[in-house]
């Protein structure tokens, strides 16, 4: 184990990572993913094309490359899995557990929700062209501007005040649904409330185009409407905004059900298996565990699995839980989500100043966003380091940055709360 950590110590590799052109992506004149991307690869980037994500990892569907080598990170993970550090190994075997990505977000992506671990395997069997991967999708979102996003359902209460003042969603499921809403109290066992929402939830999902149709419409026309003799809510005015992205579609309608969050920079998200949500605009750094599960139904042209993505929801309630990260030192932030396979480090630092970090039992990748400085390992090879630079670190390897401009740089690695835990 010692010649191991004393062989690996140099062990930082520069990679080259892929791009993804979804379009709710921002264009290239103003995507930072399309940006960083260029500057990673040394290419051009089109400013009028759609740049939305940004990976570094080892999944199949985006693959990163050593620089050294043109080999893939996954494939040279695997012929040195000593890389990742024993417990790491034992725990998800010669892969990395996380994937790391820049998301720049023009337009909503999806009502979507991430399978656990059981439901994934099962996805994966009976529809692998769909469901590419057996492994749950936890994930966190951690704001580089302001970023908003739909997630988690809100409270009963909220929501009889929403059937109360948006009549196309009775319409829609039903005076009886409705009723089932309006009748049920706090004083009611978690269970029941979560089986109302459910069945109201589903019933929702589950409209006819046509009657969705008709029903975004309506509403639309009615909004407008009164518009010109109030206020509307900032809800009412994102139900506008998704109506124009995507006409016609039931998640503009669902968008009432769920949480408008709002991050500043430097506030995170996390979210777990079976939570719905929606990012809507904005960018940001995202982490996950090695997966590419996604169940939609809705704000999509995509397939949608309506009767998955329903059973599958845990229907908690209320606004979710905003990181704001905790400070390590002067110029590191961490954030550490309640899942195992990842954490994320956020790191400013003054020109002329150096951070340590300290080593830790399993890999990290390193992502510059701004800046220039030096990276190195305690050897006598210094790696200059600038905007667009991602680099992998082995395990056990002590990283200590130097700023010649002012830096902001990001690091993901297994969850310390992991490694204290086994």
């Amino acid at each position: 184990m010692e010649e191991f950590k004393l062989q690996h110590r140099h062990n930082l590799h520069r990679l080259h990572c892929s791009v993804k052109n979804y379009d709710w992506g921002l264009p290239g004149r103003l995507s930072e993913v399309a940006r960083l991307h260029a500057l990673n690869s040394a290419s051009q980037f089109d400013p009028e094309k759609p740049y939305a994500e940004l990976w570094m990892g080892t999944h199949d569907s985006g693959p990163s490359f050593l620089v050294s080598n043109g080999v893939t990170l996954k494939a040279w993970i695997s012929e040195n899995p000593d890389v990742l550090g024993d417990k790491v190994l034992q725990k998800w075997g010669s892969d990395l557990p996380f994937l790391f990505k820049v998301l720049s977000v023009a337009k909503a992506l999806s009502i979507q929700a991430h399978p656990d671990k059981e439901l994934a395997r099962t996805l994966h069997k009976l529809q692998p062209v769909m469901y590419k991967d057996g492994n749950h999708k936890p994930e966190m979102a951690l704001a580089m501007t302001d970023f908003e996003a739909l997630c988690g359902f809100i409270t009963v209460k909220e929501l009889k005040a929403v059937l109360h003042d948006v009549p196309e969603i009775v319409e829609l499921v039903g005076v009886e649904n409705a009723n089932l809403v309006l009748q049920t109290s706090d004083q009611d066992s978690e269970e029941k409330v979560k089986a109302v929402l459910q069945a109201v939830f589903t019933h929702l999902m589950s409209a006819s185009r046509e009657r969705v149709t008709d029903a975004v419409n309506q509403l639309k026309s009615r909004l407008l409407k009164e518009s010109e003799v109030r206020q509307l809510t900032d809800k009412e005015q994102l139900v506008l905004r998704l109506e124009k992205q995507y006409p016609s579609d039931i998640g503009v309608i669902a968008a009432f059900f769920l949480n408008h969050v709002k991050l500043n920079p430097g506030e995170a998200l996390f979210l777990g298996a079976n939570e719905p949500h929606a990012y809507l605009s904005g960018e940001c750094v995202e982490c996950m565990a090695t997966s590419d599960n996604v169940v939609r139904a809705g704000l999509t042209p995509k397939h949608r699995d309506v009767q998955t993505l329903c059973s599958m929801l845990t229907y908690k309630q209320g606004s979710p839980e905003i990181l704001r990260g905790v400070p390590l030192n002067p110029y590191v932030n961490k954030y550490t989500p309640p899942f195992e396979e990842f954490e994320i480090d956020s790191c400013i630092l003054p020109q002329g100043e150096t951070v340590v970090f300290p080593a830790v039992p399993g890999p990290s990748i390193f992502l510059v966003t701004v800046g220039k400085g030096t990276m190195n390992t305690g050897s006598p090879q210094e790696h200059i380091v600038t905007e667009g630079d991602i680099l992998f670190a082995a395990a056990y390897s002590e990283i200590s940055v130097t700023s010649s401009s002012e830096l902001h740089l990001y690091r993901t690695g297994v969850n310390s709360k992991f490694f204290q835990a086994s």
